[in-house]
């Protein structure tokens, strides 16, 4: 009991950022380079898009590191991000949820889901062939831990849910209306938030579901600093040919990146949108 409390405190570190936003609803082929109310919380941590990845103090700011985390940090209280948090603090009382494997799973199959929405977009569109074949990319990895959660404890795969049929439709849209400084909001904050806040949920599922197995989900290969550093050259040589309102398109769309990953968090905090 304890532990669930505990941790069910360290869930709401980041549940404010989702339940408080509204809602706000890209043939070229090429290689990477990369070949106050009572809430039911979880007893995992955050929200999938809610960790925004540590600044680089020592270099010169660039536009991930200034506008689109700053953009972040005014969804992020005091106690999420002590340094930098603008958003007001809001009490809930926590009532601890501790998840079943049906519920990971759904999540799991949610999860991707939507990974698949960005990576069918990434492959068509021309703007966005350089994060083709990327080392982040989870589907595979997804189908490989979602066949082991079915075989394993016998459970049935459950269809894609309301929180990924959503998120993936936003995705979709925003790729094939050719709104990139959109998608790449979303690209940086779901991609980034699983090597993150993701990793911490991975760590608690498997301590209280898996016997501490890691899922693939959680490995990537190589070095994840060198890869993230990589994918944010990529997204930064994109960003140097926008405009002043291209970049404003892309850090407005932060509130609506944060309600679609920290949405499929529902199956891990007792939401009720798991079909179990």
């Amino acid at each position: 009991m304890k532990t669930a409390i505990l941790l069910g405190f360290l869930f709401r570190t980041n549940y404010y950022c989702v339940t408080s936003f509204s809602s706000s609803l890209v043939t070229y082929e090429s290689r990477s380079r990369h070949a106050t109310a009572t809430t039911k919380a979880s007893v995992l941590l955050p929200p999938l898009a809610m960790s925004t990845p540590p600044v680089d103090t020592t270099a010169e700011k660039s536009f991930i590191d200034s506008e689109l985390r700053g953009a972040a940090m005014k969804l992020h209280t005091r106690f999420q991000a002590p340094k930098e948090g603008q958003a007001k603090e809001k009490k809930i009382e926590i009532e601890p949820y501790v998840p079943t494997h049906e519920d990971y799973t759904a999540f799991l199959v949610d999860s991707q889901y939507v990974y698949q929405a960005f990576e069918d977009i990434v492959n068509n569109v021309e703007e966005l062939s350089v994060f083709r074949n990327s080392p982040l990319d989870r589907v595979t990895r997804l189908e490989s831990d979602i066949d082991f959660m079915v075989k394993e404890f016998q459970i049935q795969k459950p269809v894609v849910g309301k929180a990924g049929g959503d998120y993936a439709e936003v995705i979709r849209q925003l790729g094939n209306n050719g709104s990139i400084a959109e998608f790449i909001c979303h690209y940086y904050n779901f991609y980034f938030a699983h090597t993150a806040g993701g990793r911490m949920i991975g760590k608690k599922m498997s301590s209280l579901l898996l016997n501490k197995k890691t899922l693939e989900f959680y490995n990537w290969d190589g070095d994840l600093n060198k890869i993230k550093e990589s994918v944010k050259a990529d997204i930064e040589a994109i960003v140097a040919e926008w405009s002043k309102e291209e970049k404003k398109r892309c850090t407005d769309e932060t509130a609506a990146a944060f309600k679609g990953g920290g949405g499929l968090n529902s199956y891990l905090s007792g939401g009720g949108q798991s079909p179990h």
